[in-house]
């Protein structure tokens, strides 16, 4: 597809939170028209400030944030629709036919079915009456997905949009994409999927705090920074060596009368140049070291799962199940979006479901996918520190730490943070926490893809039990699974 005309142009832009918190420093970019482009960064950089700024350049008091230096250009009468991670909770109280109204200034006489063509695209059906509040976190998240496509607009952002999608949803979602005739910017940690349409990149430098724009797809580019990365360390180190061998020339002629003593002198000049020539090697985006989950001692039954509701056009229906779960055993959930997989592992967290039980005493690790269950006003060094009997500031902060939630973020809120920094948080929290059992709800999501292989490995190695549910089979195959539970098949029974 031809791209036209520039779109969105950054002109040397600046932005902070605050003094201690940069994102961009004189960032400079441009987008053309039908453009399909990613947004590359490690968890915390400002992908998502990104997407506020291209907003907030055209909305306003709602998506009110501006550059402190620098200018933000958008094509006159392009239109922006974004889709966010989390759902406002303004919405909570609209039915679903009330929420996607508001995606348009003027009434639409057939936007029932514009709603429907719209959740198609992200796999998913619901009633029109229903409360967006009573929805889960992740059938929120497909509502936002389809609020933006609903709209047809000229700049479609997407932050995260295939954390809630399934294989199909995620394939349909992409052909979606490939066919759509205008300009994408999505922020995603799957690979594939991005390299399935993209045809740039944007890399937010987390060190510079500048934005490097590449050509071509996804895993191109990926190339592209490695192999520059690998030029620059060669390029460095063949200069680090000629000023080394003048050097040693240097000082044997300096102590040498004429003509040696001018040789000298040059060889100084030739010194400067060298060093003058080096250059700043890109730097890779952090990985998170490897760590380790260490288990609650328990030699009895962890879990049992005695009978699961089952959700069949929004209805529960009790289906007999017998599971029980030891330590060392992990269990995975499978089954399609919507029929009740986050809604028992939610129920199993809080001890609420009727026919499964976590056994007295068990101290439970939970990634819900949405974070809701984080304190989000707390400091990230107090939902930490929680997980302690003892406070202990040092282990506190070296932990933070392993995650990449360096010390100035621990005096910030926990609402504060990037998505994926959140999830971060979640996994300091179990190693704090030493758990009996991990409940863990699609723990991929939100996760740059650089720490996941870290990730499964601990999981893997965790010695107590372990309930998963994950749309991502690549790091499902990381982890030893002893037992799958198929809600679709209980219901065949």
């Amino acid at each position: 597809m031809s791209h036209g005309d520039v779109i969105i142009r950054f002109d040397q832009v600046s932005f902070a939170y605050t003094e201690d918190k940069p994102i961009l420093d004189e960032a400079s970019f441009s987008v053309r028209e039908n453009a399909k482009i990613t947004i590359m960064g490690q968890n915390g950089a400002g992908k998502s400030t990104i997407f506020q700024l291209i907003v907030g350049t055209s909305r306003a008091p709602e998506w009110d944030l501006r550059p402190t230096a620098g200018a933000i250009h958008i094509r006159d009468q392009a239109s922006i629709g974004i889709a966010t991670q989390v759902m406002p909770k303004k919405f909570f109280d609209y039915t679903v036919l009330e929420y996607f109204a508001t995606a348009f200034a003027e009434k639409k006489y057939n936007l029932e079915k514009l709603i429907r063509d719209a959740l198609a695209v992200v796999s998913y059906a619901v009633p029109l009456n229903k409360k967006v509040g009573e929805l889960s976190g992740g059938q929120q998240a497909r509502l936002l997905l389809a609020y933006a496509i609903i709209q047809k607009p000229d700049i479609l952002l997407l932050d995260e949009p295939t954390n809630n999608l399934d294989a199909d949803g995620i394939a349909q979602l992409t052909a979606f994409l490939i066919m759509y005739d205008k300009t994408v910017l999505v922020i995603s940690h799957d690979a594939n999927f991005l390299n399935a349409f993209t045809d740039g990149v944007l890399n937010l430098d987390v060190y510079t705090k500048k934005v490097e724009q590449y050509v071509g797809n996804y895993f191109d580019v990926a190339t592209q920074i490695a192999a520059q990365i690998e030029r620059e360390e060669k390029k460095n180190a063949q200069l680090r060596k000629n000023i080394q061998d003048r050097k040693d020339k240097v000082n044997f002629f300096a102590h040498k009368g004429g003509k040696m003593r001018k040789l000298a002198s040059k060889l100084r000049e030739e010194v400067a140049e060298d060093e003058a020539n080096m250059v700043e090697v890109k730097r890779d985006d952090k990985t998170i070291r490897s760590f380790r989950i260490a288990a609650q001692p328990w030699s009895e039954v962890v879990a049992a799962i005695d009978s699961v509701d089952i959700i069949v056009n929004h209805e529960r229906r009790p289906q007999p199940a017998n599971l029980e779960l030891w330590h060392r055993d992990r269990l995975q959930i499978v089954g399609s979006n919507g029929i009740g997989k986050s809604t028992l592992l939610r129920e199993m967290a809080l001890n609420a479901a009727s026919g499964a039980r976590i056994s007295p005493g068990v101290k439970i690790g939970y990634y819900r996918q949405d974070f809701s269950d984080l304190n989000m006003e707390s400091t990230v060094y107090d939902v930490l520190g929680e997980m302690l009997d003892v406070p202990d500031n040092e282990t506190i902060y070296a932990t933070g730490a392993q995650f990449l939630l360096a010390a100035n973020l621990m005096i910030n809120t926990v609402g504060s943070l990037s998505e994926g920094q959140k999830g971060l948080l979640c996994y300091a929290r179990f190693v704090l926490q030493k758990p009996g059992i991990l409940i863990l709800d699609e723990p991929t999501n939100h996760i740059n893809f650089r720490h996941l292989p870290i990730i499964a490995q601990a999981i893997d190695e965790f010695d107590g039990a372990v309930i998963v549910v994950s749309h991502m089979p690549e790091f499902m195959e990381q982890i030893h699974i002893t037992q799958t539970l198929d809600l679709e098949k209980l219901l065949e029974k």
